[in-house]
């Protein structure tokens, strides 16, 4: 972690707000591409994850990001609303699991609400490259869609917004028409299984669409407690309501490999040898999750009483 300043805070909608930060050293930044996202270090709620945004002829020694005020979620976006210019904070260097693919074939960007963050600096990406592509972007009316208007000016010719309160998008027509496009998706769980069942539609392979969710998991109403059994030592260790796996087996020191902790990266997917899997993550297609035969252990529970697991 560094040491960073907020050098700008200025709000975007009623609920979104934008922070520019800049190392308190004045040192340089890392290099980091489109879809990257830093860790802030909160405090109490503990660090949060938020995208980087470029926009073009943006200099790259600050960092912009912007965070959508969330009143019923675990205090993290209340924490990072609460900064002002001038404070201090505690920044993790850039990490990414929603990158770019190189090549030639155009790209649509599908983003719903405060999803369209990461998306931004892709835009200003392949539009620096010169690569087609088309930008759709989605929310519940124009007045609570962050950076709409400048997205237009920069993006005029690429750009398609959608208002749900005035015509809103009719994903499997929209999907039908970029089928040979590969896609980035970023937006709440709903609007990605939307695009996701759209695209398996339209016969676009599973490996051209990419996703990153915006929101954290939140417990389900008649979640119940169920056993983890790690094979590899025979230990067993219960997860009850409001726990993830990952939370509980790493406080009893085992080790795991995890990023995002909202089940849109694939980095914790771990093979499932016994029991039965309740899939709550936007990572695997519907075949993977009716197999039982692996699991995101970081958002996905139990329907049966224990699982055993490739650990």
């Amino acid at each position: 972690m560094t040491r960073f300043v907020i050098v700008e805070k200025s709000e975007l909608t009623d609920r979104i707000t934008s922070f520019v930060l800049k190392p308190e050293d004045g040192s340089a930044l890392p290099a980091w591409t489109a879809g990257a996202h830093i860790d802030l270090e909160l405090g109490n709620p503990g660090a949060r994850s938020y995208s980087l945004i470029e926009w073009p002829g943006d200099t790259s020694d600050v960092y912009r990001i912007a965070v959508q005020r969330e009143p019923e979620g675990d205090g993290g976006s209340i924490a990072v609303h609460e900064l002002s210019a001038g404070d201090v904070i505690e920044v993790s260097e850039p990490k990414n699991s929603f990158e770019l693919v190189d090549g030639d074939e155009p790209v649509a960007l599908i983003a719903g609400g405060i999803g369209v963050t990461p998306l931004i600096s892709m835009a200003t990406r392949l539009s620096a490259s010169g690569r087609p592509f088309s930008f759709h972007y989605t929310g519940r009316s124009a007045g609570v869609m962050a950076c709409r208007e400048r997205l237009g000016e920069s993006f005029s010719d690429q750009l398609t917004c959608y208002f749900d309160d005035q015509a809103p998008i009719d994903l499997h027509q929209t999907v039908e028409q970029i089928r040979d496009h590969r896609l980035y998706v970023c937006g709440p769980k709903g609007m990605i299984e939307a695009v996701r069942s759209a695209a398996e539609a339209a016969g676009i392979p599973s490996d051209k669409v990419h996703v990153e969710l915006f929101t954290s998991a939140a417990p389900v109403e008649g979640d119940k407690p169920f056993e983890v059994e790690v094979s590899s030592s025979g230990d067993v260790f219960t997860i009850p309501p409001g726990r993830t796996i990952i939370e509980v087996l790493e406080e009893n020191g085992v080790d795991l490999m995890y990023d995002c902790q909202r089940g849109d990266c694939g980095i914790c997917q771990t093979d499932v040898l016994e029991g039965v899997p309740d899939h709550r993550d936007v990572v695997l297609s519907e075949a993977e999750k009716e197999s039982g035969k692996v699991m995101q252990i970081c958002v996905s529970r139990a329907l049966s009483e224990r699982l055993v697991l490739d650990l």
